[in-house]
């Protein structure tokens, strides 16, 4: 089975998806057919990156008659931050220690 994480990077991945979840973050909910227009790339691609990024957890679907609405579910990348946060202190930890190495080797 796939980890949270590893799902949200091979989704995030992809150019096109990424660029999709970010108009919708900046712009709120949106058509298919405004992401197409603002994609260049044809409205079965748009809706295929669309389903890749909604089974990932990142983006809901609203069905209004024939047009369906997607927003960004901001909160799915929750995983993605705790990660970073996480990569973040060790890293920060491990410079730390070279900073203190240096300073043993300079005196």
């Amino acid at each position: 089975m796939q980890g949270t994480h590893d799902i949200l990077f091979r989704t995030l991945a992809d150019p096109t998806r990424r660029a999709i979840f970010e108009c919708l973050c900046r712009n709120g909910e949106q058509t298919v057919s405004v992401l197409t227009a603002q994609a260049g790339i044809s409205q079965p691609a748009v809706s295929k990156h669309l389903g890749i990024l909604r089974d990932a957890g990142l983006v809901r679907d609203r069905h209004e008659g024939r047009q369906t609405h997607y927003s960004a579910k901001v909160g799915a990348l929750a995983p993605l931050i705790d990660w970073t946060s996480q990569m973040t202190g060790f890293w920060q930890s491990r410079f730390d220690q070279l900073e203190d190495l240096l300073k043993r080797m300079d005196q």
